[in-house]
């Protein structure tokens, strides 16, 4: 997979304003991770994180983006990834729950997503969750300059199907900065050695999505709702991430 020419390199004050921006989608996630309980509706996370980006002086980076209705994305058990915020959605004990969100500050995007358990989980819902944030640690530790695409797919690829997983193709990392998805794309499969070259200052969303079944992914009646095909569960974890000299530098991390 080679990388374009709109590849764009951040300078120092382009990542502070991307610090920003990911620091409060970093520190809503982690007030939604001490919030969420059974008998929360989906609809109450999506207003709880319009209350909060108000009061951040952020916009939300999901809202109305290719018609999406919601400011977050909120996942249950077999769902993959977009699963639209409704008041009729009740979270229930031993669920887990993809929290997939954005914000804009001054133009500059972040974007994060973690997977959470609501009350008590299966000791197999949390293997799933613990090797899928495993998997983003290793695809981040493989980003450095010089590094390529296919090293960081790699990595991920390796360590869930070292685990009996298996990845979801369809959706992919990518490229943000002053839009939320830019190039490269950033997939979580790829063989070592291959890819465009990182380069210090680019900026990539790794999120892997792992599948506890078959890769297979089909899409709700509601045309965004991604699930398992085999409605197992599936779990993900996000990061945005500059590219430095010697490694990776995390944009979205908490600040409170």
């Amino acid at each position: 997979m080679l990388m374009n020419k709109a590849v764009e390199v951040k300078t120092r004050e382009e990542l502070a304003l991307m610090r920003q921006a990911g620091g409060v989608v970093a520190d809503i996630l982690v007030q939604l991770k001490g919030l969420v309980k059974p008998g929360m509706t989906t609809g109450e996370i999506d207003a709880f994180c319009r209350e909060e980006l108000k009061k951040r002086g952020a916009k939300p980076a999901f809202l109305n983006y290719h018609g999406f209705p919601g400011v977050i994305c909120v996942s249950i058990n077999s769902e993959i990834v977009h699963g639209i915020p409704s008041d009729k959605r009740v979270l229930k004990e031993a669920d887990i729950v993809g929290l997939d969100f954005g914000a804009v500050i001054d133009g500059w995007y972040g974007d994060s997503a973690i997977t959470v358990a609501i009350g008590k989980i299966s000791p197999e819902a949390q293997r799933l969750m613990d090797v899928t944030r495993e998997c983003l640690e290793r695809g981040m530790a493989a980003v450095k300059n010089g590094n390529r695409i296919g090293d960081v797919g790699f990595a991920i690829q390796s360590h869930a199907q070292a685990n009996g997983y298996t990845l979801v193709r369809e959706f992919v990392g990518h490229g943000i900065g002053r839009a939320l998805h830019e190039e490269p794309p950033v997939p979580n499969y790829g063989k070592a050695g291959t890819g465009g070259r990182l380069k210090t200052g680019m900026t990539i969303a790794i999120e892997p999505m792992v599948n506890m079944g078959g890769p297979e992914v089909a899409t709700l009646g509601d045309g965004w709702t991604a699930v398992t095909k085999d409605g197992k569960l599936s779990a993900h974890f996000e990061h945005t991430v500059a590219v430095t000299d010697t490694g990776y530098d995390i944009l979205t991390l908490p600040t409170i």
